[in-house]
């Protein structure tokens, strides 16, 4: 053994909120471990500090139940004894989108500063592979210290220690690189971040524990400093950790054991650290493992969850915020905000938004998430009912119905809106409510078009839709209900405007323009429109040709369905290895919609399917057998599963949008859709956090796994050497490039238990019944990069937000553009009030591997951090700067009004 060494114990809990217990069920000994170390605090003065496992959340989650515990609490957090943030919650890092992890970071250093502490370290013990930008969002918040427990070899499952493998780095110590070049130095748990768990206080205990335990240490440390993790999972206090320390400085010579921070133990590693340390560059994925182990296909469990969340990302991130730049009070808009964000974030600890716990863990995300989506929804349409009543919306013809549309996704664009209006509304005062749908039936619909501000015409495309009840919520007294005749509108608008809104009016006309042609062919079996021609096949796939480039497509949209005798956390395919398809099956079509802005058409399909696995499944669950081992098959009886796939084709259009509606009866089993694009190419490309991230097609020498699945946020892409193909999903989050040539992306996996250390059966996770999968297919010319793909796949899911307002006499102007920039390739995540003071926070970053421009307007741009600290100034009235590749950009714009 090596002399002179310094032995830092660092007592924490581990504290996943929920998992294989419920929130309450998990608060109960959350609040007996505060309460036992308030205690050690008071009582010993030798106790050094409690690490709150990174979250600022366990500290609100403790005083919600003993508040009067709040005084002693925070003066314990100021004096460094209890040490919480940088983080709100431990996230997972993948399945959050870039700027959830942003306002994670945000919304934890802030609740950490008032506090009375600094977050100084980038904490992911137990995070399920991290995304490679996590360096630079760390240096951009004064953090230049990561520490993880996964992602890195020698790491595998539970960071088993595989000492014949290629290690990533000798050391558990490394640079570790993000894209742009930013590095912080990492910290690998290299034997788990339960090393220094339960340490003996008797002598001879003691002696045996610590023999392996420094051995173990010695091997990966490149100095003198040995680092011990005093806890684990839901860890009680050590109350003997003091004596248990005194014990192993009478015991052991050569080493000096003391109860420490990470602060101190960081600040003497870096005094020690080695000229010459590894760098790791990038995502950490665990890939230089047998590949079993990874829980990359957590991606694909609760499917349903991830969804729900990526509906509350984009209503927060692309709406709410934008829209605050809109609304005068900005109080109330940061409040709001701040409020949502820390409830969807509730959701998003890996355990949670994983879909790997108990299914009552779930239930409730499920009630959170509803929660957000209706309180922003309510939020948004309350604010902008409120800027609307401040627009000049008066129209010579009387009947003219005033249009609000609301531009909130940053990116001037052509785009076809379909939204809902009424045309007549009859209060329940006016008339007896029972005669009301009568008399609204009885009022002819006259013909439409859709005037904008400068007076200029849009043809637009109508449907009745019949009469519906509602209400007003008056500011100053009770609801008045309603009856209302009601119609759809479909209509082309192409807009300048990034983050704004525009004023049109609905005016009733005589002679209404006569309709352009219409998009569905039905003799050719043919969606059709400026950019591509889509064909429908008679077994429900579809074939592509795009215009621009001539290149066709075919075969697209394909379902397979293979057994699934895994766990929430991976995928294992049942002994059988049968893949049952839709290729020989016969299917049926139903237009729903064809006017000359929008067709859509229904395909229904069917395929027979093995009902679940075989009995040997549920043995071996309940021996433990680990899922590689597994042997059990699929059941003799099949059932049925219905697919109808919705094809969706605008006017203007460079992507053909699919919703597909899956009736799930089977157990045990994952539903993929697969896209063939071609070979020739060994790389890929995925939407990360912050990063289009190149990967390869097949994985590394070392892996084992038969299946090669891997985590994407909006989209995944796959070029030949000419053509590529881009997928762009709404909550789907798993994909695999199958044989080099084909995108298969996971829409549905169904299983029985969360798979961890047990038998905890989720029967709930099997996701039998009706669910909905929504995507995006892209064609274009090389890879998603050059082509400029990735800008319509981001900008798929967002849509204006129209509001109908009555006729007033407002101040404001009936058109308002509140963010102007131009970049050619630059990505636009982030416009809102700034959390301090006035101004605007716009963040961007550029997935090109070229420097690209920004122009940003504005009284005062200042350069900003995600902190949203203001930096240097880079221009009045018109800024310009530089955007380094793969750099991530914020800005403040400063503003005189509020």
């Amino acid at each position: 053994m090596m002399k002179n060494k310094t032995a830092h114990i660092i007592s924490h809990s581990h504290w996943d909120r929920e998992w294989y217990m419920s929130l309450e069920e998990h608060r109960y000994y959350l609040v007996k471990l505060f309460d036992d170390l308030l205690e050690q605090l008071a009582q010993d003065p030798g106790f050094h500090s409690f690490h709150l496992d990174g979250q600022t959340i366990m500290v609100d989650d403790y005083l919600q139940v003993r508040p009067d515990k709040g005084e002693e609490v925070k003066r314990y957090i100021r004096e460094g004894r209890l040490i919480i943030g940088p983080w709100y919650i431990l996230q997972d890092a993948f399945l959050t989108s870039s700027e959830a992890n942003v306002r994670n970071l945000l919304y934890g250093m802030k609740d950490t500063k008032k506090f009375g502490q600094e977050g100084t370290l980038g904490y992911f013990p137990d995070t399920f592979g991290i995304y490679g930008q996590a360096p630079q969002l760390l240096q951009q918040a004064n953090i230049d210290v990561a520490a993880f427990g996964r992602g890195v070899t020698p790491t595998g499952f539970n960071n088993q220690v595989h000492h014949n493998d290629e290690f990533s780095s000798p050391y558990s110590e490394m640079k570790w690189q993000a894209p742009d070049g930013s590095n912080v130095l990492g910290i690998l748990f290299a034997n788990w971040y339960s090393n220094g768990n339960e340490i003996p206080a008797d002598q001879g205990e003691a002696e045996e524990f610590w023999k392996k335990k420094l051995s173990d240490a010695e091997k990966f440390a490149s100095t003198s400093q040995l680092l011990f993790m005093n806890g684990c999972d839901h860890q009680p206090l050590q109350k003997d950790i003091v004596e248990a320390i005194a014990t192993a400085n009478e015991l052991i010579t050569g080493v000096t054991f003391k109860h420490s921070s990470f602060k101190e133990y960081i600040d003497e590693v870096k005094k020690e650290l080695p000229d010459e340390l590894q760098t790791i560059h990038g995502e950490l994925r665990n890939q230089k493992t047998d590949g079993w182990s990874t829980l990359v296909n957590t991606a694909s469990a609760r499917i349903y969850l991830k969804q729900a969340n990526d509906r509350c990302q984009t209503l927060l991130e692309r709406v709410l915020e934008p829209m605050g730049l809109m609304v005068e009070d900005k109080k109330l808009h940061r409040d709001f905000a701040e409020f949502y964000w820390k409830m969807l974030m509730e959701n998003h600890p890996h355990d949670s938004i994983c879909g790997c716990s108990v299914d009552s863990v779930h239930r409730e995300m499920e009630t959170r998430f509803e929660k957000v989506e209706k309180g922003v929804m309510r939020y948004v349409t309350e604010q902008a009912r409120e800027i609307a009543s401040g627009i000049y919306t008066t129209h010579h013809h009387p009947d003219a119905i005033p249009l609000i549309l609301f531009f909130t996704d940053g990116k001037p664009s052509t785009r076809v809106i379909r939204e809902k209006v009424m045309v007549q509304k009859i209060y329940f005062d006016e008339l007896d409510f029972r005669q009301i749908p009568n008399k609204l039936k009885s009022i002819p619909l006259p013909s439409f078009v859709m005037e904008r501000g400068d007076g200029s015409t849009i043809p637009v495309h109508v449907k009745e839709k019949g009469i519906s009840f509602g209400y007003d919520l008056p500011g100053d007294g009770f609801r008045k209900p309603y009856y209302a005749k009601e119609i759809d509108i479909t209509f082309a608008l192409e807009t300048s405007i990034h983050i704004g809104y525009e004023t049109c009016y609905l005016v009733p006309v005589e002679d209404a323009p006569h309709e352009e042609n219409l998009m569905w062919h039905a003799s050719e079996h043919k969606l059709e429109n400026e950019h591509m021609c889509v064909t429908v096949h008679e077994n429900g796939t579809y074939s592509l040709l795009d215009k621009q480039t001539g290149f066709h497509y075919e075969n697209l949209g394909m379902y397979e369905d293979m057994g699934d005798i895994g766990n929430e956390y991976m995928f294992k395919a049942s002994s059988d290895g049968i893949a049952f398809t839709t290729k020989q099956q016969i299917s049926t079509l139903n237009i729903v919609e064809n006017n000359p802005y929008r067709a859509s058409v229904e395909i229904e399909s069917r395929i027979s399917v093995p009902k679940q696995a075989d009995e040997q499944l549920d043995i071996e669950r309940q021996d433990l057998v680990w899922h590689p081992d597994r042997q059990a098959g699929r059941h003799e009886e099949e059932v049925v599963l219905t697919f109808k796939t919705l094809l969706i084709l605008e006017k203007g259009s460079k992507g053909l949008k699919v919703e597909v509606t899956i009736d799930n009866q089977a157990k045990d089993h994952r539903l993929r859709a697969l896209f063939p694009v071609g070979t020739g190419n060994q790389y890929h490309f995925a939407d990360s956090v912050f990063e289009v991230v190149k990967r390869p097609n097949r994985p590394e020498s070392q892996w084992i796994n038969p299946a090669f699945d891997h985590h994407m946020q909006r989209f995944v892409s796959l070029n030949d050497h000419e053509k590529g193909l881009t997928i762009a999903g709404k909550g789907l989050h798993e994909y695999e490039i199958v044989d080099g040539k084909s995108i298969a992306v996971t829409l549905l996996r169904s299983v029985g238990e969360l798979g961890d250390w047990g038998v905890f059966e989720t029967p709930e996770a099997q996701c039998l019944g009706l669910h909905k999968a929504e995507f995006m297919v892209i064609p274009h010319r090389g890879n998603v990069i050059e082509s400029r793909a990735f800008k319509d796949a981001y900008h798929y899911p967002l849509t204006p937000t129209v509001v109908q307002v009555e006729q007033s006499r407002g101040r404001n102007e009936q058109t308002g553009n509140l963010l102007k920039w131009s970049g050619d390739a630059l990505t636009l995540t982030a416009c809102k009030p700034a959390e301090e003071g006035k101004g605007t926070i716009a963040r961007w970053f550029n997935p090109t591997d070229e420097p690209q421009e920004l122009r940003v307007e504005g009284d005062e741009v200042y350069l900003s951090t995600i902190l949203e600290e203001k930096k240097d100034l880079l221009g009045l009235g018109n800024a310009v700067k530089i955007i380094r590749p793969k750099e991530i950009i914020t800005v403040l714009i400063q503003t005189d009004e509020e």
